[in-house]
């Protein structure tokens, strides 16, 4: 079919389609979804690709040359066809949409309040506690720093319980003056319950009325005479207001959040700073995906419908969002974010006095944070180009996977395989192996068979190849890879090997070339050999990480279930008469017989596995 006979196909049925609200989702010849978009009318909507070509984006062009397809789905009201745009974008990542790749939830600080001696800690996860959570928190290092905060000025405990209730004497904490410890009684519980308030009050912005109230018992203290208690509270009014002049918007109060967005080179930068109860909890930088040849305007209206209706749902939405720039669609989104959160929510450009200053500064933060992604990628660029060369490569590299084994004297054995490109660490790409059939301890089976398993599964799939296969080890370990890749008649994949020298000092590694007959050394300072101890670290890390997972799971099961014959009841006969695996671990033969249900041939079993 020409490509004419598929636009007037498109264009027939963009004519019955209804006037409706909804969403539309286009597919390409493969079937894959490649744009996800919502309308309030979809037939104007959707006719609008491929009724007029002439002054159309040079994105939108791209897409419309590979749409095969269109799919609708129409909605009661506008508002929902922009939750369900968001939910579908985040679900199937389309490759012309600008997707927001932030999927992590984010931290509080919980007060657990039931508690005689209530203490602050860091939450992360569903607030199902029934204290009070404060934030949401832009990264974990805010929630410790206020943490560390809020124990300097109020001495508030945030220790577990465990350790609380086990105390005979003070803490650490107690003696660098930063809790009054009330785990052995040196302080009343009125006194403390006090503290607490304070904190919560400080937490909820009410800085001003703490000091009020700080004040008034000072003055009281000074006309009791006791001067030392007047001394530490004059102290905790000037720490309380140092930190209101650092922290706090001023003339502020409420909660709103700052979003402002910065498009230079092909890439895209939001810039998002919180405010809550008129304090700044921080500011994060988002750099979402498929930002070419986008306006900052589509980078911002894209970022809020999924930041706030699709990835962050369950998050505390402030009353105000303030933008950088005036939306199109800026009172459709209001509306669908007070319907998704069930109060209202305004989304506005137009602000004046300390909000504008703060608008001026996320702006100024978006296009920083930008100009240093950028550097970084033209600095990877760089070492990308600097490998090719010392490879002797005439072809530019654009994917490497390195693997690495980790295991403890052959222990739960894990294979890592870690993917680079020019942006850097691919994690949605990471993929790790729990090897099953290498004999425990043979590193080069266990490298056969993570990458058998690896390469038989892309090639199956026919998914995209790397161009280096990097190897975290030396001849052996780099004959595998090359074994494997001939044995699936994989061609164009070069194979490196990066050894680490005697010393195992960074800068002295060897490289492996071919089937490790062939070696090279490159200067420390190189840029290529930089690149290869990046990937090859992030690896190793990788490889480590998920084995000590492996372990620690392996390890808490015991050793009696993979008794064939010892199922839950004879375990807990066992358990019970010996007192534990240590009591099974000392018993000999004759005495796991005189357990009901155990013969000597299974106690033999027994024996053999706890002595192992």
């Amino acid at each position: 079919m020409s490509d004419e006979e598929r636009m007037e196909r498109l264009r027939a049925f963009c004519r019955d389609l209804p006037n409706d609200p909804g969403v539309y989702r286009m597919h390409d010849a493969r079937e894959q979804v490649i744009y996800v978009g919502k309308a309030r009318s979809l037939r104007k909507r959707v006719s609008s690709y491929f009724n007029r070509q002439a002054g159309q984006a040079i994105k939108v062009s791209a897409m419309v040359a590979h749409v095969e397809r269109v799919e609708v789905t129409v909605t009661a009201n506008e508002t929902e066809a922009l939750i369900l745009e968001s939910t579908l974008i985040k679900e199937l990542k389309p490759r012309y949409n600008v997707v927001l790749r932030d999927d992590k939830s984010y931290p509080y600080i919980y007060a657990e309040l039931e508690h005689a001696y209530p203490r602050l800690r860091f939450h992360r996860g569903a607030r199902t506690g029934k204290g009070r959570y404060f934030g949401p928190f832009p990264n974990a290092g805010a929630v410790r720093e206020t943490l560390n905060l809020l124990q300097k000025l109020f001495l508030i405990r945030q220790c577990e319980d465990s350790f609380f209730k086990n105390r005979s004497r003070p803490c650490l904490q107690h003696q660098i003056n930063r809790c009054t410890a009330p785990c052995v009684g040196l302080i009343e519980p009125a006194a403390y319950q006090a503290d607490v308030e304070h904190a919560l009050m400080f937490l909820d912005g009410r800085g001003e009325e703490i000091v009020g109230q700080l004040v008034a018992q000072m003055e009281s203290a000074s006309e009791k005479l006791d001067f030392e208690r007047a001394a530490r509270l004059r102290d905790q009014i000037t720490a309380l207001k140092r930190v209101q002049l650092e922290q706090n918007v001023e003339g502020e109060e409420g909660d709103f959040d700052v979003v402002a967005a910065a498009v230079r080179g092909g890439m895209g930068c939001v810039q998002v700073v919180f405010v809550r109860h008129g304090r700044v909890l921080g500011n994060k930088a988002y750099f979402p995906a498929h930002t070419q040849d986008s306006t900052t305007g589509e980078v911002l209206e894209a970022f809020l419908s999924q930041f706030y209706l699709a990835v962050h749902r369950d998050r505390d939405v402030p009353r105000d969002i303030i933008v950088s720039e005036t939306l199109a669609d800026a009172d459709w989104l209001a509306q669908a974010f007070s319907q998704a959160h069930g109060r209202r929510i305004g989304v506005r450009d137009a602000v004046r006095g300390e909000r504008a200053k703060w608008l001026r500064m996320a702006q100024d933060n978006a296009q920083l944070a930008l100009d240093q992604r950028l550097s970084a990628e033209a600095d990877q660029h760089h070492r990308f180009a600097a490998l090719a060369e010392a490879l002797g490569r005439e072809e530019p590299i654009e994917r490497i996977e390195c693997f690495d084994i980790s295991h403890l004297r052959g222990e739960a054995t894990v294979a890592s395989c870690v993917v680079f490109g020019e942006s850097g660490p691919r994690k949605s790409d990471y993929r790790k192996f729990n090897i099953k059939e290498a004999v425990a301890g043979d590193d080069y089976a266990a490298m056969h068979e993570a990458l058998q398993r690896r390469y038989s599964r892309l090639k199956r799939e026919d998914s995209a190849l790397p161009d280096i296969v990097l190897i975290d080890g030396g001849k052996g370990q780099v004959a595998q890879a090359v074994e494997v890749l001939a044995e699936l008649q994989i061609e164009g994949v070069q194979v490196v090997g990066i050894a680490k020298g005697t010393t195992r000092k960074p800068g002295l590694e060897t490289l492996l070339l071919h089937d490790g007959t062939e070696e090279r050394r490159l200067e420390a300072d190189s840029p290529a050999l930089h690149l290869l101890q990046h990937v090859r670290d992030e690896a190793h890390r990788f490889a480590i990480t998920a084995h000590r997972r492996a372990r620690g799971n392996a390890r808490k099961g015991s050793p009696l279930e993979q008794i064939a014959g010892i199922g839950a009841k004879r375990r807990q006969r066992l358990m019970h008469h010996f007192g534990g695996l240590q009591g099974i671990a000392r018993a000999g033969v004759d005495d796991l017989i005189r357990i009901p249900g155990i013969n000597r041939e299974l106690a033999q079993r027994i024996y053999d596995v706890m002595h192992d």
